[in-house]
């Protein structure tokens, strides 16, 4: 069975777009997923001071793996770009997350779906709404017209 998921792609450190670009050929690499459309960059501010702008984008993806080999993949990809955990929200090669995964609810220790703070994200509501119909909602039935409307976009530049 194919899935539809949508993974929300970081970076801040190392040429940003280039990671982005390499990361979407990777993602078109994973097995059993296909890379089927993605958002513009758009360049923001860190939510942390002191820190790079990030450049961010979200990708969909259409993919026959189970939720937590999807992320085993999308964390794969991260190691692979050169991406370092020493820091919570510190800065980052690459930061690939699934955003949502079909119409799933998950509550996992290592996987929440929806993405447990895309709501108060504009760099992921406003490229996830450039992938998806007006009349998205979320898995959680939250509608993406309504975040958006709650969640303005301050601070993004689209590239």
């Amino acid at each position: 069975m194919t899935t539809r998921a949508y993974v929300g792609l970081g970076s801040n450190l190392a040429a940003p777009a280039e990671q982005l670009r390499s990361a979407l050929q990777a993602l078109d690499q994973v097995a059993a997923t296909r890379l089927v459309a993605a958002s513009a960059f758009y360049t923001s501010d860190s939510l942390l001071p002191g820190q790079p702008r990030y450049t961010n984008a979200v990708a969909a993806l259409d993919t026959q793996l189970a939720p937590l080999a999807l992320l085993d993949a999308l964390q794969a990809i991260e190691n692979d770009q050169g991406r370092v955990r020493a820091e919570r929200w510190g800065p980052r090669t690459l930061d690939l997350d699934i955003l949502l995964f079909g119409d799933q609810v998950l509550d996992e220790p290592r996987l929440k779906v929806p993405h447990y703070h895309m709501h108060a994200r504009p760099f992921v509501l406003y490229p996830l709404a450039e992938l998806v119909p007006g009349d998205f909602r979320l898995a959680d039935g939250r509608a993406l017209a309504q975040l958006l409307e709650d969640c303005p976009f301050v601070g993004l530049e689209r590239l």
